[in-house]
């Protein structure tokens, strides 16, 4: 038993990856129902309960691999990519319950059409990241690499998207609205959620790199 506790490890930190990434984007649809169902304030708050149950799911997941990290001699890929992976994925999944409970500490009157259009390109921006975790312990196969790097290519035009509409929509916030506070709310949903998708490039670059360095 002694001997067996000396033996080299690898851990399961792909399968934790993908966990987290699902977790990630069930907080991400839970938010596209929240926005849907704005105006019925039960549904809104069964929704907003769905985001934080899913941002704690992926926080246990992030202590895991934290644990898991401390205790394994051998890794599948750098330790350090490892901890800067699953701590910006983490940030994507507080991000999503910091602005889904910024709507309700907030008050917003109601979703527009800019916080439906940004929540979308959240939502893709998360089934991007699914997809391509579940590339990573497949790296050497034929065309993997190629594929992971294409998904990554993608998140970052959903990202420049993401920053286009914010700025249409912050031009129109302060050219049209006239109530400030409404202003206020509105802007710092606006910017919750642009730094979702902002979060999600920040771990699609660090998955760019580890199939640059592993394929």
């Amino acid at each position: 038993m002694f001997f067996a506790k000396l033996l080299p490890r690898e851990g399961n930190f792909f399968q934790l990856f993908e966990e987290h990434a699902g977790f990630v984007l069930q907080a991400a649809k839970a938010f596209t129902l929240l926005v849907t169902h704005y105006d019925d304030e039960i549904l809104r708050d069964k929704y907003i309960d769905e985001v934080n149950k899913a941002e704690h799911a992926a926080d246990r997941i992030t202590r895991e691999v934290h644990r898991q990290l401390h205790a394994t001699f051998i890794t599948p890929i750098d330790r350090e990519q490892i901890l800067q992976f699953i701590d910006r994925l983490d940030d994507v999944a507080d991000l999503l319950q910091d602005a889904a409970e910024a709507t309700a500490l907030y008050d917003v009157h109601h979703a527009n059409d800019e916080i439906r259009r940004l929540v979308d390109l959240c939502e893709r921006c998360c089934e991007r990241l699914v997809s391509v975790v579940a590339l990573l312990p497949n790296l050497s196969g034929k065309g993997v690499a190629a594929a992971a790097l294409k998904i990554c290519d993608d998140i970052d035009e959903l990202e420049s998207d993401a920053d286009r509409v914010m700025r249409a929509a912050m031009s129109k916030l302060f050219r049209q609205e006239e109530d400030v506070r409404e202003i206020l709310r509105l802007k710092l949903i606006y910017e919750l959620l642009e730094s979702v998708t902002d979060k999600c490039e920040d771990v699609s670059n660090i998955i760019e790199g580890i199939v640059l360095e592993n394929s």
